[in-house]
């Protein structure tokens, strides 16, 4: 997935909004996830989101998603963005995330996906290191929303 960092994209310092950036790697990671189990999917937590570098008015961002590994119903995409000066063609990682996403029918229940096929040791390696992941955030979960406690009640509508 190819942008151009538009005048539109921009936050005040002229370099691409953060918001924006996540939306499109939400884009591109559920493209990824989409065709690996090609069935409805819904985006269930965005986790490791690193800015390394901003993105430049005027500059291309590529955008690269691939599933990481997959579990009963849901899946872990990885996405890179890249930042290329078109001017000069010098390029450097912009962004990186990690986003988990579930598949659903047309019901909104959840669906099997199919297993990845891993080739490769550092397929191996990636998927080992994605269900170490996935363990963390089904272990925190319970604990994930005392955050909110520090809210006053009227901002929490449960």
């Amino acid at each position: 997935m190819t942008q151009m960092i538009l005048p539109s994209d921009a936050n005040p310092v002229n370099a691409a909004f953060g918001g924006r950036v996540m939306e499109w790697i939400d884009i591109c990671a559920a493209v990824a996830a989409q065709r690996h189990c090609r069935q409805t999917v819904v985006t269930a937590s965005m986790d490791d989101l690193h800015f390394h570098a901003p993105i430049k008015i005027g500059w291309i961002v590529t955008l690269h998603g691939r599933v990481i590994a997959a579990f009963r119903t849901s899946m872990e995409v990885g996405v890179t963005v890249t930042a290329e000066n078109p001017l000069t063609g010098e390029r450097h990682m912009a962004t990186s995330a990690l986003l988990t996403f579930v598949a659903i029918n047309k019901d909104g229940g959840k669906m099997p996906v199919p297993p990845l096929r891993l080739e490769t040791d550092a397929e191996r390696s990636a998927a080992t290191e994605a269900e170490s992941r996935r363990s963390e955030r089904i272990a925190r979960k319970s604990e994930s929303h005392n955050w909110q406690r520090v809210f006053p009640a009227s901002a929490l509508i449960k």
